[in-house]
């Protein structure tokens, strides 16, 4: 599995190219602005889009959805909790900022344990709520993504509409601390790290 980070937006959202080196079978994990950015990255690595797959609702991770879903004819997967979210600016924050965003509804719902294929490489849905009710990571051979559940040195907000600190603190504990330490994390923001470090060093998981 090969990945490509294509930072975007105003909030530098980290949206995601993976895909499956033998069979050149990709997915776009959360293209939340800069279309024409992720397109770009897409015919550089001269691979077939998939999936489009949303780690969540929030303006800044589904704002360039539409555009890219039809530039590859590819279907649209998010969480079930947070699906509505798609086409409500309260519920993805867009009312809060500059200008309301609403993209499509999705082509398919995820919900925890199912798996997403794109060639030989599976991912597989984690429910990580707290961020938002919808909340996933995708966790999958040495890598887990995980959207705004958690970062380098941090978490994600809940202090917006859907947030509970009570959920990701469940998320965190009951998710992802019995995770493998060696697993590679790609996060919503901000840089790679390694969820052993994260175990040791970031002060959401040492309380834990």
């Amino acid at each position: 599995m090969k990945v490509k980070t294509v930072v975007v937006g105003p909030v530098a959202t980290n949206c995601y190219v993976v895909w499956c080196e033998e069979e050149r079978e990709a997915i776009i994990v959360d293209p939340g602005w800069d279309a024409e950015k992720i397109l770009e990255a897409v015919r550089e690595e001269e691979v077939e889009v998939k999936y489009v797959v949303n780690t969540h609702g929030h303006m800044d991770h589904i704002g360039a959805n539409d555009q890219v879903r039809r530039a590859f004819n590819a279907p649209l997967l998010i969480h079930k909790l947070d699906a509505e979210a798609l086409g409500e600016p309260e519920l993805n924050l867009s009312m809060f900022f500059w200008s309301e965003i609403r993209v499509s509804r999705p082509d398919r719902t995820l919900e925890d344990g199912d798996e997403i294929v794109f060639g030989r490489v599976r991912l597989r849905v984690l429910h990580t709520p707290g961020h938002t009710p919808g909340s996933i990571c995708l966790l999958g051979e040495g890598v887990i993504f995980t959207g705004d559940t958690l970062f380098a040195g941090s978490v994600g907000r809940t202090d917006m509409p859907g947030g509970s600190f009570q959920r990701l603190v469940y998320s965190l504990k009951h998710r992802i601390m019995p995770l493998p330490d060696g697993l590679k994390v790609y996060p919503g923001h901000g840089p790679e790290t390694i969820l052993g470090y994260e175990k040791r060093v970031n002060p959401y998981l040492k309380s834990l």
